[in-house]
């Protein structure tokens, strides 16, 4: 039988799960979406994903890939992937993969958003999708100290210390800090992702703009490459994976925030 390879744009609401990877007892992304196909496919399949997301965290546009052999039109993998999806995971688009994609390896960037709820009181209806912040953010001095991070760095300081990456070195396309009303803003793209780096960069410039570290804190602790000296991991809660960057003849179109991107970024990959 001949395979062909889809692609899938899928969002989810992280917080009722242990994480995208399949996990023994356990609920996740992967196995729920895995069931989910395997039932329009009527055989088991296997999903591969551009990233992998931990407990708690969202996606806005995860991007997933999987081979079948099943003959169904794309409204019926549609149609039917999210008729057998729970309420917190949806399929959002699906396409036939062109050449020899793969939602991981073929990625040139991924872009992550991190939402701070920013005033007195907690939400009680975003509760699990930003994280709180109750003194008041100096969103200005975040942003002048997410500059120091931009280009290709060892981010040692601003890995998980049980992190299985063999490098620390990424490149950081872009980082902006911005408000929105009682919304602090992290938008943040790099060819890929430490394990917590997001996370130990937000920690970091909630840290700086609650002014208990300068703004030249950031480059010191690219400096001293030590995670032991960096900031705390801000929550999963607020923690968003916003889109995925492939290069133009895959055809998957792009978030508009991938302008952003410097015309120099593939030599980073």
């Amino acid at each position: 039988m001949n395979k062909m390879r889809l692609v899938l744009g899928v969002e989810y609401d992280g917080s009722n799960f242990s994480g995208w990877q399949w996990q023994i007892n356990q609920r996740s992304v992967q196995a729920v979406l895995e069931h989910a196909l395997t039932k329009v496919a009527n055989h088991p399949v296997t999903v591969q994903c551009a990233g992998r997301t931990d407990t708690g965290v969202h996606a806005l546009e995860q991007v997933v890939h999987f081979d079948v052999t099943a003959e169904r039109d794309l409204h019926a993998w549609m149609r039917g992937g999210n008729s057998n999806l729970p309420d917190d995971v949806r399929i959002t688009w699906i396409k036939e993969a062109v050449d020899d994609f793969h939602a991981r390896y073929s990625a040139i960037a991924r872009f992550y958003r991190y939402i701070i709820l920013n005033r007195p009181i907690k939400s009680a209806l975003l509760r699990n999708q930003v994280t709180w912040h109750h003194s008041p953010l100096n969103e200005q001095a975040m942003h002048q100290a997410a500059q120091h991070l931009i280009g290709k760095h060892d981010f040692t300081s601003f890995r998980a210390q049980g992190c299985q990456s063999k490098s620390p070195s990424r490149a950081m396309y872009f980082i902006d800090v911005y408000r929105q009303k009682e919304k602090v803003i992290i938008d943040i793209s790099a060819n890929a992702f430490l394990h917590h780096m997001v996370r130990n960069i937000a920690g970091v410039l909630i840290d700086i703009g609650s002014g208990k570290q300068s703004v030249e804190w950031t480059q010191e602790l690219l400096d001293v490459k030590s995670r032991k000296l960096g900031g705390i991991t801000a929550p999963a809660d607020g923690l968003y994976l916003g889109g995925v960057y492939y290069p133009d003849h895959y055809g998957i179109t792009k978030h508009p925030i991938f302008n952003k991107l410097p015309a120099n970024a593939r030599r980073y990959t």
